[in-house]
């Protein structure tokens, strides 16, 4: 059963009915975190989403079937993959990129060449860590296809979270037609958020997690700019979880799952041995950026994560990137080009948009998920919406 909803696609395979009704509930009716009061800094876009940017496109595809005990090879399935277009299904230019890594241990494929030629060569993907290179080679695949490469080989951008407590994810159940589904489904618009996509098995501060997005714009004095912000988080411990300066992790101690085996009793006070999430961040933006300005700018991304509570631990997959979608033809053949660039000194503006997007976008991603069960029979409860308002009422946000 295929169902479509604002450029994701679900496929609930041989799903029960409960899975089904959840999964479009979710797509259709979860608030946002504006919706609840949670005050933020900053200007969004009109849909406060990465595709404010104009030319972006987001697609998805999320996998949820099964349920009870895990079976290697059938399920239970909680899982997909999220996909970001820079200049949409039919752009086929590149865009000005950049990378950073806070903690390596996860996985960004083509990120060398994105370092060495400065520009990203096509879309970005974001699945769990087992199907980055089903992912990977099926964009080839996509590409070839679609006449999107305009050279012999190509290098793909793909990321990963691990969502193995609640997705059977030695599996392998993200296939290239899930993929050229997200593909061929893109389109900008709204994007849909939490259980989501390459988000679906992800757990974020101990609740809920998924896929998030958020946005900023400049005012005309500041150049006008947007900024577009796209995570799929899965990372951070409760105690950490910080929401508009309030400690709600600490506020909202019960129900922490536990992602990875641990020893029993754990040590007093020790909810994990040390950190196994991961989050990818996504920065989209149409101010006149190279790449070394981009560095700088996915360096910022680090001070939103930092907001809503992550130490980035040992065991974390934090990576990110960000682009620029200004600078249209600025890889035209023999050259040279042409381009613009912002003054470095007027930069800084878009660094604290950088850092208001993704600390929204991370905190949307947990707002927008519904309590999921997976692999057998783990529950990972979602922010129960009342009582965070309750806890930011305590603290007068």
């Amino acid at each position: 059963m295929r169902i479509q909803f604002k450029g994701c696609i679900f496929l609930l395979v041989a799903a029960s009915a409960v899975a089904a009704s959840a999964t479009l509930g979710f797509a259709q009716n979860n608030p946002r975190s504006r919706d609840l009061g949670i005050p933020f800094d900053g200007t969004p876009g009109r849909l406060n989403a990465i595709t404010d940017v104009a030319g972006v496109e987001v697609g998805s595809t999320t996998l949820i079937a099964g349920e009870g005990a895990l079976k290697v090879g059938v399920g239970p399935v909680r899982t997909g993959v999220t996909v970001v277009l820079p200049r949409g299904k039919t752009g086929t230019e590149p865009v000005y990129a950049a990378w950073f890594s806070l903690n390596g241990n996860g996985e960004m494929t083509g990120t060398t060449w994105v370092d060495e030629g400065g520009f990203l060569e096509g879309p970005v993907g974001i699945t769990n860590t087992h199907s980055v290179g089903t992912v990977r080679d099926s964009f080839i695949a996509w590409g070839l296809r679609h006449g999107a490469s305009k050279q012999a080989w190509s290098l793909p951008v793909v990321a990963e979270t691990f969502d193995g407590f609640l997705n059977d994810i030695n599996g392998f159940h993200v296939r290239p037609e899930h993929v050229f589904s997200a593909l061929d489904g893109a389109h900008d618009g709204p994007v849909a958020e939490g259980n989501t996509g390459g988000g679906t098995g992800m757990v974020c501060y101990g609740f809920k997690g998924g896929t998030g997005t958020a946005s900023r714009v400049l005012s005309k004095e500041l150049g006008g700019y947007t900024v577009g912000v796209l995570v799929q988080c899965n990372c951070g411990r409760r105690p950490q979880l910080t929401i508009a300066g309030v400690p709600v992790g600490k506020e909202l101690p019960d129900g922490i799952p536990y992602a990875m085996a641990q020893p029993s009793p754990l040590p007093p006070g020790d909810e994990v041995l040390g950190d196994v999430g991961s989050i990818i961040i996504v920065v989209a933006t149409d101010a006149p950026l190279l790449p070394h300005q981009l560095k700088r700018l996915a360096h910022r991304a680090t001070l939103g994560l930092a907001r809503t509570g992550s130490t980035s631990g040992n065991g974390s997959g934090d990576i990110f990137l960000a682009f620029s979608t200004a600078n249209a033809g600025a890889d035209k053949v023999p050259g040279p080009n042409p381009v613009l660039t912002a003054s470095n000194e007027r930069i800084s503006p878009l660094f604290t948009a950088t850092v208001e997007a993704t600390g929204e976008a991370i905190i949307n991603a947990m707002v927008g998920a519904e309590t999921m069960t997976g692999a057998d029979g783990h529950t990972v409860n979602a922010l129960p919406h009342d009582k965070l308002q309750q806890v930011l009422k305590k603290y007068g946000r």
